[in-house]
């Protein structure tokens, strides 16, 4: 297995165990370089300038959107809008969508394993329009059954919202499944890729899904920038979600005049650095290759979670479906807070998320108020996760005199 933290400066200058990807992943040398190479070389306002420094800023910015579109095999460039984050992308949709397409008697339905950023917007805009919000929920091997799809979404959904990978529990959903149906159905299906996206191909015409959204930093890309994809025709009929510089047409005293996408979404002065990081980024990760991503973070995997299950004292929350599961594994010591936990744990030099990671609905689902997490990717190795279970057997047997 070849090691790639070399690749990554803070990984090299650090002796870590770095173990919380699902919340952010470190940035390779290639990303910093990048950025440093676009502050040194072509830092100008995109779309404001007609001098030469600025239109190869505009190039940059643009070319970025292209390689996006291509990434994740969207039909038209201006199907990409640059946003800060997958938060802010599935708040523009719910804004500038829902208000429009929602009326009393509709339906939102949701999976309970969803971001808060993918469930509050949605629950203000239901309320808003009188409309009704509903839940996909899981069953004991924490996945959404076929019978749970077809039972929530009815002939009066309009909006069906579904993460493509469970931030918490890591299962893979199957969105073909879900898409296909609610689009029997008539109504429009918004994917949350921001845990899936780092570590899986996304064809977003093959997966036909409406709206899907995500963030760059979770896949080695700087922080504050993120994507949301729309098909072209919904788009063209949303209204804008910021007003502002170089989203308009024509500004009268009274009137405005909207540009064409993806300018009519994009209010402002951009992140260019992080559309720069971000295409540095993809890049990065096309340079490894996908199969390569999914071999490693597969044995890693394994070996972590066959590790961890021999913890008797250790709780696991995740399915036994091996094929629905990515890269992400949440536990917690019986009678033991989770942040005391990752507190111990950091003091072996492993990082971990403890808490309710922006999931509240799915927490009190399952009974619980909080998990540790730890969330692997490519450049993380076998070391990494052996330092992680001598640190939970650290942790044990500092409070296991007190456990009842």
């Amino acid at each position: 297995m070849d090691n790639y933290k070399k690749d990554f400066p803070i990984l090299e200058n650090r002796n870590i165990a770095y173990l919380d990807n699902g919340a952010t992943t470190q940035k390779p040398i290639q990303v910093i370089d990048a950025l440093t190479e676009f502050y040194k070389n072509y830092n100008a306002n995109p779309h404001r300038g007609a001098y030469g420094l600025s239109i190869e800023a505009t190039e940059k910015y643009e070319d970025t959107r292209t390689k996006i579109a291509k990434f994740i095999n969207a039909r038209h460039r201006e199907e990409i809008i640059f946003s800060k984050n997958a938060t802010e992308s599935l708040n523009l949709i719910a804004y500038s969508y829902g208000p429009n397409n929602l009326s009393e008697n509709d339906e939102v339905v949701l999976s309970i394993m969803e971001h808060h950023s993918n469930l509050v917007p949605w629950q203000k805009i239901t309320k808003q329009t009188k409309s009704t919000l509903k839940y996909m929920y899981i069953n004991n091997n924490y996945e959404i059954s076929d019978e749970e799809i077809e039972t929530k979404i009815t002939d009066k959904t309009k909006i069906v919202g579904i993460t493509h990978v469970s931030n918490v529990l890591g299962t893979i959903n199957n969105l073909k499944k879900i898409i296909k149906y609610a689009h029997k159905k008539g109504a429009i299906v918004i994917v949350d890729a921001s845990q899936s996206i780092p570590h899986m191909r996304i064809d977003v015409q093959d997966m036909d899904a409406d709206f899907l959204v995500f963030s760059g930093h979770k896949m080695l890309a700087p922080l504050g920038i993120g994507v949301l994809y729309g098909k072209k025709q919904l788009l063209n009929d949303m209204t804008p979600f910021l007003m502002g510089g170089d989203m308009i047409e024509y500004v009268y005293e009274q009137d405005t005049t909207f540009a064409p996408l993806p300018n009519k979404f994009e209010a402002g002065t951009q992140n260019v650095e992080g559309v720069i990081g971000l295409g540095s980024a993809i890049d990065y990760i096309e340079s490894i290759g996908y199969e390569e991503i999914q071999k490693i973070e597969k044995e890693l995997t394994e070996y972590a979670i066959d590790k961890l299950s021999k913890l008797e004292f250790l709780t696991l929350y995740l399915t036994k479906n091996k094929l629905n599961h990515s890269s992400v594994i949440s536990f917690n010591i019986k009678g033991v807070h989770p942040h005391d936990v990752a507190t111990i744990l950091d003091s072996q030099g492993v990082c971990v998320r403890s808490g309710n990671h922006c999931a509240q609905p799915l927490m009190r689902f399952l009974g619980i108020d909080s998990t540790c997490r730890a969330s692997l990717y490519f450049y993380n190795t076998k070391e990494d996760i052996d330092k992680l279970v001598n640190g939970l057997q650290t942790a044990y047997n500092m409070f296991k005199k007190y456990i009842k």
